[in-house]
């Protein structure tokens, strides 16, 4: 199995299911009223739901893009700007919806354009005020790119639960039901 190999499956369905759930809160509180949901956090000291969803976003571009020594696309920028002012400027569900829909088209277009990437070979990852991690691609997928992106994911389905989406386990794993054994129904 190849880093590519494990990101980018991972990233579609989780992205899928973020969608989903979004989705979800919509029919929930329709009318508009599912975007007062988008200023939600967690604890005080927490980014609100919007900044979430634009952050598992900006995970998953920049998690492909570092991989493979790209530079990363405007788009991650406007995610970033639009998550660190999203207390100011949630958008709605529909925009957080619009987000996600870009990001699996990245995903899915740098997907079918992926070199093969050595899982040995060195990342400098730098963080804001100056931190840099030094890494191999093996251990910045493992230990980086699929934290934080899954950080950030599960932020928001807890924040859409603690507020009252009606939401559970399937919705979180949606994707394993394409394996599930058909002769082997839940039990009632």
């Amino acid at each position: 199995m190849t880093l590519p190999d494990l990101l980018v499956p991972t990233y579609v369905q989780m992205l899928g299911a973020l969608s989903a759930w979004l989705a979800k809160a919509e029919a929930q509180r329709p009318d508009g009223a599912a975007d007062a949901l988008m200023l939600a956090r967690l604890a005080p000291d927490m980014f609100p739901l919007a900044t979430q969803v634009r952050f598992a976003c900006v995970q998953a571009q920049e998690g492909l893009f570092r991989l493979h020594g790209r530079p990363f696309p405007e788009s991650v920028e406007i995610l970033l700007d639009e998550g660190r002012s999203a207390a100011d400027c949630p958008g709605t569900v529909a925009d957080a919806r619009a987000r996600v829909a870009e990001t699996l088209a990245i995903v899915e277009a740098e997907a079918a354009a992926m070199p093969e990437v050595d899982p040995a070979a060195p990342i400098a990852h730098a963080l804001p005020r100056g931190m840099i991690f030094d890494l191999t691609a093996e251990q910045y997928v493992r230990d980086w790119a699929l934290p934080q992106f899954y950080f950030h994911v599960m932020a928001a389905y807890a924040i859409l639960r603690a507020e009252g989406v009606e939401l559970g386990k399937a919705d979180y794993v949606a994707h394993m039901f394409a394996y599930l054994r058909p002769d082997t129904p839940p039990a009632a």
